[in-house]
């Protein structure tokens, strides 16, 4: 069996980019998690779901915030009970919390499609990771430049900074680049030995 880095290095070269700046990412998005046991990660999206289904009555999908798995999983499972397409598209997924409403940018048939890939194994969420990458110019240039505000900017939204203040967190640009600096340095100390 693959560890995440050989998967992460093996991945990050077929699609052309740099080890460290697919790992940095992975290791801000999930902390190189893409499972909490058997369960994909998710993060359900309330802001997402209402425009879906801009009728769907509240309950536990409509109440939902940043928080703990089982949390998100409670919120997700009530969405899914009102509109299983909806809910899974509202959804961010895996260890590169790729939004479930990509589907068809990534080259699937369908939602259902995109998840069920990403429930057979870490190596297909990297997969997905990197594929939505590779389909956003934008991205991919910015990643490849090491453009870590440009990157937050398109991956998490215009908000992020606004966010990072609201929980006293470092702002998501910031943490790339510490991070992607780190692993260069760890990259760089390995070859060195």
């Amino acid at each position: 069996m693959k560890t995440l880095n050989e998967i992460v290095r093996s991945i990050s070269t077929k699609f052309g980019y740099e080890y460290e700046s697919i790992q940095s990412f992975i290791n801000i998005e999930t902390g190189g998690k893409g499972f909490n046991g058997n369960k994909l990660i998710i993060q359900f999206e309330p802001s997402w779901f209402k425009k879906r289904e801009p009728y769907a009555p509240s309950g536990a999908w409509s109440v939902n915030k940043v928080e703990r798995q089982v949390k998100e999983w409670i919120a997700f499972n009530n969405a899914f009970s009102i509109d299983p397409d909806s809910a899974m598209e509202s959804t961010s997924i895996g260890i590169g919390q790729v939004m479930g409403g990509n589907w068809k940018r990534l080259g699937y048939k369908s939602v259902g499609e995109m998840w069920d890939d990403a429930k057979k194994g870490i190596d297909r969420q990297v997969w997905q990771m990197c594929q939505f990458i590779h389909t956003d110019k934008e991205l991919e240039l910015s990643l490849k430049r090491h453009d870590w505000c440009k990157v937050a900017y398109i991956y998490n939204g215009s908000g992020y900074r606004a966010l990072a203040k609201k929980y006293n967190r470092v702002p998501y640009d910031v943490s790339m680049s510490l991070e992607y600096t780190r692993l260069k340095w760890k990259t760089t100390e390995s070859f060195n030995q």
